[in-house]
């Protein structure tokens, strides 16, 4: 599959992709731009996380568009290999950190805060609802959590802290964009 970054400073710069299906399954050109533009002007000096990486496409284009920093984190150093790669040619090595490790050790060690996370696991894997309840304390408080799945795979309306804002549906694949549940119960 063809990627490339849609917009921003690395625009039209063709993306590599690990060889093979089951190693990584791209996020379309159609989705990508659906998620970029739900969050078009929240994208400037923004710090993301692009969990389970692949051949980080998500944080890339993040990056072109104007974020801060991204932070990469996949189990697999093959695609951890055309992660860097990626940054070389879209020239955003400087402002990425790229981290070799499963998600859930990554997430109880980390310290930092994120205002954009893309959650993109392994659609059998079942990691997703464990992602998501490990990576609440580490959003911002107006920041955006992306999960890419299985049109039809049931996600909790809320889960510790973060609730749906919006499901995007594109045929086999949806989105569902989750936001901290910052109601004040009092």
């Amino acid at each position: 599959m063809l990627m490339r970054v849609i917009t921003g400073t690395a625009r039209g710069r063709r993306l590599l992709t690990p060889d093979g299906a089951d190693t990584v399954r791209p996020t379309s050109e159609k989705v990508k731009e659906a998620i970029f533009s739900a969050i078009q002007f929240d994208i400037e000096g923004r710090r993301v996380l692009d969990l389970f990486a692949g051949s980080g496409q998500l944080g890339i284009e993040a990056l072109s568009r104007g974020a801060a920093s991204a932070v990469f984190v996949d189990s697999s150093g093959t695609s951890l290999g055309i992660v860097k790669k990626n940054l070389e040619i879209t020239g955003f090595s400087e402002k990425a950190t790229v981290i070799n490790g499963d998600y859930s050790a990554f997430l109880l060690r980390c310290d930092k805060q994120f205002d954009i996370v893309f959650l993109d696991p392994p659609y059998k894997s079942g990691f997703l609802p464990d992602a998501l309840a490990k990576v609440s304390p580490h959003l911002s408080d107006y920041g955006f959590v992306f999960c890419e799945h299985p049109t039809g795979a049931v996600l909790p309306d809320t889960v510790s802290g973060l609730k749906i804002r919006r499901t995007y549906k594109f045929g086999t694949v949806s989105v569902t964009m989750y936001i901290k549940d910052v109601t004040d119960d009092e």
